[in-house]
């Protein structure tokens, strides 16, 4: 039988699970995942499970699993998805992807340097990446949920812009020329807000660059790493 694999995005807002040759398929978890952290271990394995059961046909046994994980994520924090994706689906090897270099992968940006936002429901994250590969990041425990609570998309922006300054000070200086020269990449369900694009463009004087499906570019970055382990000899 062929090596199988998966890829998983599980976020503050929903649930997302790629398998090769059968597709996407997702769901809610906003009771599950608080600020980028698993909060209910079995809900979370529950979750994916039942999500597994949505593809037309049975998943074969896993042989991979690319799983996003938030930048500068806690080794507890990932023991914990670990621990989810062992129970849901007891696949022989887990890979950890951030989610930033998943959705670059995903939006065909991975090459030089590069911006990323990833401005979740409940999680903003900003990045520099080098081909493909984070050099510096930062997180903030804010969102697009919290715009329902009295934050603003200037809020979300202004938030943006002080981790830009921080990440200016520990940045090399011709990685962060090139990558503001390209602008910034926005992906997550923020690129959906429809004042926040031009928020941060108004704030960081920056040109704003928005994935066609921003909600599930980490995912397709997975995915693809996920093809590219399962060409390894290992899986052969």
């Amino acid at each position: 039988m062929a090596p199988s694999a998966l890829a998983i995005d599980l976020g503050s807002s929903s649930a997302i699970v790629w398998a090769d040759q059968r597709g996407i398929v997702g769901a809610p978890s906003s009771t599950l995942v608080r600020r980028g952290r698993i909060t209910d271990v079995d809900g979370c394995a529950a979750l994916l499970t039942e999500l597994a059961h949505r593809f037309p046909q049975p998943l074969p046994a896993v042989d991979v699993v690319v799983a996003c994980r938030p930048v500068l994520s806690t080794d507890d924090d990932q023991d914990v998805m670990r621990h989810v994706i062992d129970t849901a689906f007891a696949p022989r090897r887990t890979v950890f992807i951030e989610s930033v270099r998943a959705a670059a992968i995903g939006s065909g940006a991975a090459a030089g340097s590069l911006l990323v936002a990833d401005v979740g429901a409940e999680l903003t994250e900003l990045a520099l990446l080098r081909e493909g590969r984070v050099t510096v990041a930062r997180r903030a425990d804010i969102g697009t949920r919290d715009l329902a609570q009295g934050a603003t998309a200037g809020l979300l922006a202004d938030v943006v812009a002080h981790h830009l300054r921080g990440l200016r000070d520990v940045c090399p200086a011709e990685d962060l020329a090139e990558a503001t020269a390209r602008g910034l990449l926005l992906v997550g369900d923020g690129a959906d807000h429809p004042e926040l694009p031009g928020a941060l463009a108004d704030t960081l004087d920056l040109r704003i660059h928005r994935t066609p499906e921003p909600r599930a570019a980490a995912v397709n970055g997975a995915a693809q790493a996920a093809r590219s382990l399962l060409r390894h000899p290992a899986f052969a």
